[in-house]
């Protein structure tokens, strides 16, 4: 009784321990699994938030360099006004045959489009994509000077030149204060231009990068400019239209 006491099989020690090693290898593949996929989900999101913000900061950049494009050429037609104006006013032979119609050529009428400043102005999640107060901060500043150069020289001057006529009369024409306005566009100008150094330095934004974006948008605004045209005539050629 004793020998079959003695060779009979003792339970293995180690079975616990196994169980244990199987539920932690297991635990730690779970969490190695939720961790890939939320760090992989995390990363895409991350990279398209990125590619958002790196798209309205380009397209707003791109506004900017438009707006100023057009307005550097109009504040070079003010300064050759004036010269003009000192011209008329020294000798006025000639006022009404060639003068006053090359006066009328420098006088420019300032048009753009505000669908940009309008998507970034008025939506919080714009700006919260962006999220760079110092550089929303400048934009705005931008802005605000592109609406008061708007309202304050270029409308007031044409209103006044053409609206009231003042073209039309050598005196009028010589009463109006184009020095005070060339020198409220060249200030203007001037901080805008700054405003868009700033913005290009906070966002880290190069000369070539605008070019490079400048050119494709164009490319696609022509694109699109000829689709149209070919929709147009589709619709023609249905109704029989020449």
């Amino acid at each position: 009784m004793e020998d079959k006491l003695q060779t009979t099989e003792q339970p293995k020690k180690d079975g616990g321990s196994s169980a244990m090693k199987q539920f932690m290898l297991s635990l730690l593949a779970t969490t190695i699994s939720i961790a890939l996929t939320f760090g992989t989900s995390a990363i895409i999101e991350n990279n398209k938030k990125q590619k958002e913000k790196r798209e309205i900061v380009m397209m707003v950049m791109y506004d900017m360099y438009n707006t100023l494009t057009l307005l550097e050429t109009a504040d070079s037609n003010l300064v050759r006004s004036f010269q003009l104006q000192r011209q008329i006013e020294a000798d006025t032979t000639g006022f009404y045959e060639t003068k006053r119609f090359q006066f009328i050529a420098l006088i420019q009428k300032i048009d753009y489009t505000e669908a940009i400043e309008r998507i970034f102005s008025s939506s919080i999640e714009t700006i919260n994509t962006v999220g760079n107060v110092h550089f929303t901060e400048n934009v705005e500043k931008f802005y605000n000077l592109r609406r008061s150069y708007k309202s304050e020289v270029a409308d007031s001057l044409y209103k006044q030149m053409f609206f009231q006529h003042a073209i039309q009369s050598l005196p009028q024409t010589l009463q109006v204060d184009i020095f005070t306005y060339a020198l409220s566009s060249h200030s203007i100008v001037t901080d805008m231009k700054k405003y868009f150094r700033q913005c290009k330095q906070i966002m880290n934004i190069t000369d070539e990068q605008i070019d490079v974006y400048r050119l494709q948008r164009q490319k696609m605004e022509n694109d699109l400019a000829e689709d149209d045209k070919d929709w147009e005539k589709l619709i023609k050629n249905v109704k029989g239209e020449k």
